[in-house]
């Protein structure tokens, strides 16, 4: 009987030993949720800013990266390569238009751009324009069998002029017909991804065979194009110095004088 009383005793001990063995767990994994939900509060709150309201989002015109700006070496630069350093490295702003204003000596062009699509393409417009880049400066080549534009932008009125940078593609007219409406303004480059300062005034419907970025409308101004068209180039460009078909076009038999260029 002794003998049985004991192992009754031992037992009741063991099972007073796990319940509180379990009491204790229990509390301390309160007290670890506890800790847990502490913590996951307190960033929760503190992502909600001091005021206890969300933080409003980041603007696409702050958040956005900046342009890429690439430096031309000094050994891929033509001797008309005009070195005005380069546009800001911040994000360029991507809301709203702005107004490319050229005046000529045959009158005033202005052209819309819509900084949604092609943020780079203005900010370098409007960084060049602020240097004066553009300023008595010749539209150096009229195009009028291949397609039909006036070529400007090139400061040394070769072809072969521009800045000392180039920027990336934007706004490319994919899967459009005609690739270049009457009236659109595009980038002359040497390739994809070469854009400088140089630029397409389309006065025709055209199609090119590599695609240039778009970078706006002309709002005023198109029958000035269409006068300078109807007088014709001296055709230099039509033929290569050996005999092959050139890129066609030549200077304007009615010359163009960009006077000054500015955007707002």
């Amino acid at each position: 009987m002794a003998n049985a009383r004991q192992r009754l005793a031992q037992a009741a001990a063991a099972r007073a030993a796990e319940t509180a063995r379990r009491r204790r767990m229990r509390i301390v994994g309160a007290a670890g949720a506890a800790v847990l939900l502490v913590i996951g509060l307190t960033i929760w709150l503190a992502s909600r800013g001091d005021s206890g309201t969300p933080n409003a989002a980041p603007s696409s015109a702050t958040s956005a990266a900046p342009c890429d700006w690439s430096v031309v070496p000094e050994a891929a630069r033509s001797k008309e390569t005009k070195d005005v350093g380069t546009p800001p490295a911040t994000p360029p702003a991507r809301t709203g238009t702005a107004t490319m204003t050229i005046t000529t000596n045959r009158g005033v062009i202005k052209i819309n751009m819509d900084r949604a699509l092609t943020p780079c393409a203005v900010t370098s417009f409007e960084y060049l324009a602020s240097k004066k880049f553009f300023d008595n400066s010749p539209c150096h080549r009229l195009i009028t069998k291949q397609f039909s534009a006036l070529q400007c932008g090139d400061p040394a009125g070769t072809g072969w002029g521009g800045p000392s940078y180039r920027y990336l593609d934007e706004n490319l007219p994919v899967d459009r017909r005609p690739k270049y409406p009457r009236g659109t303004v595009a980038l002359s480059n040497q390739g994809p991804n070469t854009n400088q300062s140089q630029f397409f005034l389309f006065y025709g419907d055209s199609e090119l065979d590599d695609d240039v970025p778009v970078v706006g409308r002309i709002t005023e101004g198109l029958p000035i194009l269409e006068e300078i068209a109807k007088a014709g180039s001296d055709g230099r460009y039509d033929i290569n110095p050996d005999g092959t078909p050139g890129p066609g076009g030549g200077l304007p038999n009615q010359p163009v004088q960009i006077l000054s260029l500015m955007v707002t």
